[in-house]
């Protein structure tokens, strides 16, 4: 088995199905978001985004709002994004969390 040098969250995850987009510099791809914590968020993308590990990328979605993040890792139409300290991703995260999220197993694993 190969070694990705994915480097995992410590914080809890929240399965959920959320639709939205991902901006990186003038592309837009649509995406859904397969799970999400206080400190990231793991996407599945419908097409590929040109954006290596480190790169600053905004997250639109209509129950969460804008965040920003960093691209962590990408695999197989993923990606991993830690969410930027600097900005109120995290809060608006807790936020969602405390009044909107419903729990949602998934129904396929890979």
């Amino acid at each position: 088995m190969r070694n990705l040098n994915i480097i995992t969250r410590k914080a809890e995850r929240k399965y959920c199905r959320i639709f939205g987009k991902v901006r990186y510099l003038n592309n837009e791809v649509d995406v859904r978001i397969l799970d999400l914590s206080i400190t990231g968020v793991a996407l599945e993308i419908r097409t590929p985004l040109h954006a290596a590990s480190g790169s600053r990328v905004q997250i639109v979605a209509e129950d969460l709002g804008t965040l920003y993040g960093i691209i962590r890792w990408s695999h197989n139409g993923r990606l991993g994004i830690e969410f930027d300290p600097n900005s109120n991703s995290r809060a608006q995260v807790a936020s969602y969390f405390r009044f909107f999220h419903k729990e949602v197993r998934p129904v396929l694993k890979r």
